[in-house]
């Protein structure tokens, strides 16, 4: 059996409302008493004194912008995302501009690391709508200027009448075993002894399970014979969703290719120490449980198999 998800990112979703992203009067109301996420260029978030998050209402920074993005609703409470960073597209509001910096700001793997999930999980998608926005603001097709439309998730361009949405990039991420074993890789920026499981993105014209093949493939050198979906996690990284599968392989011998520095096969007794903090001084370092990617070695050591 799969253990339950506990990465970051999907608890406690707003309820996104779209209904209510071509209703421009509703907004303007909503705004008033709604909270506001704001986003700097570095993708970091205001925070107050103690470190937690900091969202004013609406009212408390004027006019509902043009450029603010409607997230949607936590009951009848909205939530909006105002980029705040230098070079953000479109003015900003005299009142913002005039009210005082938050005392810090804050990323969003640390956000998630110490956040409640609601908080987590709406600043995750405020920071990659806001990426998508701030590289998107103009026509791929005749260059004119977007003009930002329903509730800022699509962008307008009067030149040639295209319009424009948020991409999200399709990748898998993958616990590869050959039954015994499981197939981890690093890259040579990550701290030392840490590994993870391999990951890679879709390409066109390509199934999720020729992905898990081809990049296993490609990065180790390990031919995967089967391979079975699990569960997902979006990753505003900037914009990535990650696809997470166990797969079943050949006892090939690893050779890291692509961004690998190393790719290795560790056995159950390893993954299990590591899992239990038993390596923290040597040995096998894992991902940060914020990630699928922890969940996904957790799955596997504890026994989901390949097919059911």
């Amino acid at each position: 059996m799969t253990p339950a998800p506990r990465f970051a990112f999907v608890e406690d979703a707003l309820e996104r409302a779209d209904h209510l992203r071509d209703q421009d009067d509703a907004l303007r109301t909503l705004w008033r008493n709604g909270r506001v996420l704001r986003v700097d260029a570095e993708g970091r978030t205001c925070v107050d004194a103690q470190g937690l998050l900091d969202a004013p209402t609406g009212m408390t920074l004027g006019e509902l912008p043009d450029e603010a993005v409607f997230l949607g609703l936590r009951g009848d409470e909205a939530w909006f995302a105002l980029d705040i960073g230098e070079g953000a597209p479109g003015p900003v509001s005299a009142p913002f501009e005039a009210r005082p910096a938050s005392e810090g700001r804050i990323d969003l793997r640390s956000a998630a690391t110490h956040w409640p999930a609601f908080d987590a999980t709406a600043f995750a998608q405020a920071r990659a709508v806001l990426h998508w926005r701030r590289r998107h603001r103009f026509c791929g097709a005749c260059g004119g200027a977007l003009r930002p439309t329903r509730g800022g998730w699509q962008g307008h361009c009067d030149a040639c009448g295209l319009d424009h949405y948020p991409r999200t990039d399709p990748a898998v991420i993958v616990a590869v075993t050959d039954g015994e074993r499981l197939l981890l890789g690093r890259q040579a920026s990550w701290p030392a002894r840490r590994y993870s499981t391999l990951a890679g993105f879709v390409e066109p014209g390509e199934t999720l399970e020729q992905t898990v093949a081809r990049e296993v493939m490609e990065e180790s050198g390990v031919r995967v014979r089967t391979s079975r979906y699990l569960g997902s996690q979006p990753w505003p990284f900037p914009s990535s969703l990650m696809l997470g599968f166990v797969a079943d392989a050949e006892p090939d011998p690893p050779q890291a290719a692509d961004e690998l520095e190393d790719a290795r096969w560790f056995t159950r007794d390893e993954v299990g120490a590591a899992l239990r903090g038993e390596t923290k001084d040597e040995g096998l370092l894992l991902s940060p449980s914020v990630s699928i990617s922890r969940w996904l070695i957790e799955a596997w050591h504890a026994g989901v198999a390949v097919a059911e």
